[in-house]
């Protein structure tokens, strides 16, 4: 009991650090870089261009797809409209790129001050995250001691991920929080409100997409038994897309041409194969990487959700999304902790199987917990250097944020050969 006690210290202090770190060290940096640079600032609240394009639409009845609605949202998140003729403005449009039926979720927010809405959100998005520990680690099935799911909150919390989503706002904390809990629902064989917050969590297509696919063909395996979760999926799915046209007519044609602008202004949405093999090489490689997860999932269809290998599919599709998707921002890591719970839970099995899962756990290990100990490390040198010579190192915690996803997808795959070779 007093070692765990002394676990949840540890990761507090581990918290702190990475919370000085931000608050101290990363945005100062930032807002410096910002004003030497002459770019704009404004609230920088993901939630931002959500928000405004859902009170616009509901109240005023203008479309937030538009380029007058995308130049207001600017002026909030910026501080000003953004011009192409600066060349130190930000590319990003922030246009408001989601599916139209996001604005039912943000419509009871819509007659409050922007203000106060970002506060209240700030604080659900922190707790519905705290939240989401006890209800993975109810979908996993591993009982945990109070002082170790205390330990598991604190440093979720106090990761660079969960504090760039709450700074940010951002609507990915939300789909995560969704997730966690329809795939909960699925594993108590609650099919119909599995279906319908897993329909909700489409907000965000690319978060979801492998997540539906693999539960498809798992429907597949015994559909008398489980098809209530694809009609209640794909009827909420219809539900809300019609909803959205009653809203808005032809919401659908104006929403791929946002997706397909901000696939544009912001580079081209490199996935982090991308960043790492070039899309030249990163695109067929994730290609053949959602290939090969694909058909290993069609080989657990039949699995039942209580089983070990219906966890490990989830971990391995989550990981699997993080690794492909067109985007690498490090707040989607949080989609990663059902994988992070997987190895912890056993790690023993992983240790003992072989040495390349042994240096695969160690690396992992390494790359997962550096970000808290280099945060440590800086934070404690604002004691004894100036604070802009700290600043000159701000990225160091972050140098391990692209291998990550990709460590964990290895040590899962290594995991399911684990739990096939180790049945009956």
């Amino acid at each position: 009991m007093r070692r765990n006690v002394y676990f949840v210290l540890i990761a507090a202090l581990m918290a702190l650090a990475m919370w000085l770190w931000v608050q101290r060290i990363a945005i100062p940096h930032q807002i410096a870089e910002a004003a030497a640079r002459g770019a704009p600032r404004g609230n920088l609240s993901d939630l931002y261009p959500r928000w405004l394009g859902a009170r616009e639409l509901l109240l005023r009845h203008r479309d937030p797809y538009s380029a007058d609605i995308t130049r207001e949202i600017q002026s909030g998140y910026y501080g000003r409209p953004i011009e192409s003729a600066r060349p130190n403005d930000p590319k990003d449009q922030q246009a408001f790129a989601y599916p139209i039926y996001v604005v039912f979720l943000l419509a009871p927010t819509i007659w409050l001050p922007f203000a106060v809405v970002q506060k209240f959100f700030l604080w659900l998005l922190v707790g519905l995250t705290a939240a989401s520990i006890p209800i993975w680690l109810r979908t996993l099935r591993w009982k945990l001691s109070f002082p170790s799911v205390l330990t598991w909150i604190v440093l979720t919390l106090g990761s660079f991920p969960a504090i760039q989503g709450f700074k940010l706002q951002q609507l990915t904390l939300l789909v995560a929080i969704l997730l966690a809990a329809a795939l909960f629902l699925v594993s108590r064989s609650n099919f119909v409100w599995a279906g319908i917050l897993l329909s909700l969590a489409s907000i965000k297509p690319q978060l979801v997409f492998l997540v539906v696919l693999w539960l498809i063909s798992w429907v597949l395996g015994d559909w008398r038994a489980r098809q209530r979760l694809f009609w209640s999926y794909f009827l909420s799915v219809i539900f809300l897309v019609a909803a959205g046209e009653l809203v808005l007519p032809g919401w659908i044609g104006e929403f791929r041409a946002a997706a397909s602008a901000y696939y544009n202004y912001t580079g081209g949405g490199r996935s982090v194969l991308d960043v790492e093999l070039t899309p030249p090489f990163g695109r067929p490689v994730a290609a053949i990487l959602i290939a090969v997860v694909l058909v290993l999932l069609w080989r657990n269809r039949k699995v039942p959700e209580t089983s070990l290998d219906f966890q490990c599919s989830l971990g391995l599709v989550l990981a699997t999304t993080l690794v492909v998707i067109p985007m690498f921002a490090p707040y989607n890591q949080l989609l990663l902790l059902p994988a992070c719970m997987l190895i912890v839970r056993d790690l023993k099995a992983l240790w003992t199987r072989h040495w390349v899962s042994r240096v695969l756990v160690v690396v992992t290990g390494i790359s997962v917990f550096w970000p808290w100990l280099s945060a440590i490390c800086l934070t404690a040198g604002l004691l004894f250097f100036p604070a802009t010579s700290v600043q000159k190192a701000w990225l160091v915690p972050l140098v391990t944020s692209l291998a990550i996803p990709q460590l964990l997808l290895a040590l899962l795959l290594a995991q399911s050969r684990i739990l096939r070779a180790n049945k009956p």
